[in-house]
């Protein structure tokens, strides 16, 4: 082998080694016996990370947050104690309609004679295009103020294979989007019953589709 091919196959290994050392995707700490602060690495391109959490490794995941696309830490406080939490984060991609700005009437009026029968979600869609295409953008965007605390979201179904739609909203003064509702496929209406700092915010629908998960993270809290 000549000296060449010998620093070559040197710079192989070290290269190799250098990826076998890094860091994994997702971390976990008990920062107090229970309390849980997460730490991964955000996947580039993404629209943001889902954290999920499971009392069992093979156990059904809940929701905790979708954080945006730049945050990389997630604290999950006042656990009960002694008891075991799995994690994992999850990429989400996919296009978003354009944005539509919604300022509700001051006060928390809701007539009586609402049932909130027009916030149940309405699956008419039927899209053509794969969520990895910008043509899967949801369409037509329209919001209608129905009361003090509600609106009533429409847009048009363009994607073929989305798992599912995002209503994301950024509140008035706020840097991030946030994630108000996630909806099944191919759904193409839905009622939003607002939070108090969700009366003026810019909204948008989002189709979605989850990556690769990371790796899993295990703590065990301990007495309170």
């Amino acid at each position: 082998m000549t000296r060449r091919h010998t620093w070559l196959a040197v710079l192989l290994f070290l290269a190799a080694c250098g990826q076998g050392q890094q860091a994994p995707a997702l971390t976990s700490e008990l920062t107090s016996p229970v309390d849980v602060t997460l730490h991964w690495r955000p996947e580039a391109g993404a629209a943001g990370q889902v954290v999920e959490y499971a009392n069992a490794a093979d156990g059904e995941y809940a929701v905790l947050e979708f954080a945006p696309p730049g945050k990389n830490t997630y604290e999950h406080p006042d656990l009960i104690p002694e008891t075991q939490f799995y994690y994992r984060v999850r990429p989400f991609t996919g296009p978003a309609t354009d944005t539509v700005d919604v300022a509700l009437p001051p006060g928390e009026e809701v007539p009586e004679t609402d049932g909130h029968e027009w916030a149940e979600p309405r699956r008419t869609g039927g899209g053509t295009h794969p969520v990895s295409s910008p043509e899967a953008a949801p369409g037509v965007l329209k919001a209608e103020v129905k009361h003090a605390n509600g609106i009533l979201f429409t847009w048009e179904d363009h994607a073929s294979d989305e798992e599912g739609y995002l209503i994301e909203l950024r509140p008035a003064g706020a840097a991030d989007y946030r994630v108000a509702a996630q909806l099944d496929p191919d759904v193409t209406s839905f009622g939003l019953i607002t939070l108090p700092d969700e009366k003026n915010a810019t909204y948008r629908v989002r189709a979605f589709r989850f990556g690769v998960a990371s790796n899993l993270t295990h703590q065990k809290t301990g007495r309170a």
